[in-house]
């Protein structure tokens, strides 16, 4: 295409800030590589706050554009409870979508140069191929974990294989993305249960043109050279760590980070970590994100605690005056990037694993659900990266971890001569040269643009 031509390229994120942000900041890389490329993000609305208004209410970009979708009467809440809730909305806003980029393409010049969806949006792969565009896959979440689904749902759709044997088992299999055998116990539960339609999603990833991982070369070398070696597979772009930068903060927000902040600043370096307990009798210095858990059977988020004694031990908070501080909300970036902290519980959510890896925290590992316990094993098993707190893989909430067990991993995790510290330390410096002009997600972006910018001609 000529100099001067424009393409559009359009995001489907999934409406969450763990999904949506990354993909954002995929699409401004994207959009500073190339001043012939416009992005659409396209925001589906839910019946439910999921808390992204904060974050949308500015593009981030001069060629960067959100676009909200008219809400679905056909969406109800009732639809949120369901089994394959996430499917079942996703294909609710095909037609919205259909008739959005049309109107959109319409009034422009220039080309539709395809869709970036996220990896929950894979039916929005019919309206690409509808629209005649080609559709890539953004995957939040490592490449490992990526290579787990592809393969389970091989194992399941084209080998006859049922996956419910291998649930909570001790039964290793090979993963050709992780170096050891992985436990099925290690398995994300939704690939266990026949209604939920997790291998779909996979299946789809295979007819897309390309997959784009929050992850880089430098950290899973053996994931990402698995997945490009399989002819099987499209291509892979690793082109993270994508951090989440926060978005546009409120006043309130903006007044508990500098409390926040103001509290560390008076620590000694490398003295504060964030856990949920058996912290006074560890000694150490912390941090405590703690959240009140939404009203069981319901999709609403975390909440805060009008007086949080009431859910601590008595006498908690006036024993660890100066060593501690209890907060709800937290700045999750300012505070792993201040050099007050020097470890980092973490629930292995994989945005988490990253910024901890940018900011050169520690973690110990305490995983609740989700990718999480694939991301434990990885980083506790195979990178030996990570100190386990609890990681059998099974988030059953009514099991109490004893403090003793707590408390031995938050000295490790401490210890300043862990290794793992060491191995943090190293990947934080790849992380940032990974990004910059020659490193290998730099790299791996310009050959995405140049396959996206080919679809133009």
């Amino acid at each position: 295409m000529s100099a001067d031509a424009n393409a559009t390229l359009v995001f489907i994120p999934f409406p969450l800030m763990s999904h949506l942000v990354s993909a954002v900041e995929t699409a401004k890389l994207l959009a500073d590589r190339d001043d012939r490329l416009s992005i659409t993000v396209l925001l589906m609305k839910l019946p439910v706050d999921t808390m992204i208004g904060s974050y949308t209410n500015n593009p981030p970009h001069t060629r960067i554009n959100f676009l909200h979708l008219q809400e679905n009467k056909s969406v109800t809440p009732g639809m949120l409870g369901a089994k394959n809730r996430t499917l079942l909305l996703v294909e609710s806003q095909k037609g919205l979508v259909r008739d959005a980029v049309a109107e959109m393409m319409e009034s422009q010049k220039g080309r539709l140069a395809g869709f970036v969806l996220d990896m929950f949006c894979t039916p929005m792969i019919d309206v690409a191929n509808e629209l005649g565009a080609p559709a890539y896959i953004f995957f939040p979440s490592g490449s490992a974990y990526l290579g787990l689904m592809l393969h389970l749902q091989s194992l399941s759709n084209d080998r006859g294989k049922n996956l419910k044997e291998y649930e909570d088992s001790d039964v290793e299999i090979s993963i050709p993305t992780y170096a050891n055998p992985v436990p099925g116990k290690a398995w994300p539960a939704d690939v266990f249960d026949k209604e939920i339609v997790i291998r779909d999603f996979a299946r789809a990833f295979r007819d897309s043109r390309g997959i784009v991982v929050n992850t880089f070369l430098e950290f899973e070398p053996h994931a990402i050279s698995s997945l490009s070696a399989d002819a099987r597979i499209p291509p892979v772009y690793p082109v993270g760590p994508l951090i989440q930068g926060g978005g546009e903060e409120t006043g309130e927000d903006k007044q508990k980070r500098e409390k926040i902040i103001t509290w560390l600043d008076k620590q000694p370096h490398s003295s504060v970590k964030e856990i949920a307990t058996a912290l006074e009798k560890s000694g150490v210095r912390f941090l405590w994100s703690l959240r009140k858990p939404p009203p069981e059977e319901t999709v609403e988020f975390p909440g805060e605690y009008e007086n949080p004694e009431q859910v601590l031990p008595e006498g908690f908070l006036r024993n660890t005056t100066g060593i501690g501080k209890v907060i709800g909300w937290a700045p999750q970036m300012a505070v792993l990037s201040h050099p007050a902290v020097g470890g980092f519980v973490w629930h292995c959510g994989w945005n988490s694993v990253l910024e901890s890896v940018w900011c050169g925290v520690p973690m110990a590992a305490w995983l609740l659900s989700a990718d999480q316990q694939t991301n434990a094993f990885l980083l506790v098993k195979e990178f030996e990266m990570a100190v386990e707190i609890k990681i059998d893989y099974r988030s059953d909430r009514n099991v109490i971890v004893g403090a003793g067990t707590i408390e031995s991993a938050i000295r490790q995790l401490m210890d300043p001569e862990n290794k793992i510290r060491l191995k943090v330390k190293e990947l934080h410096d790849k992380s940032r040269v990974a990004l910059v002009e020659g490193g290998s997600s730099y790299n791996f972006l310009g050959r995405l643009l140049e396959n996206i910018m080919d679809n133009t001609h």
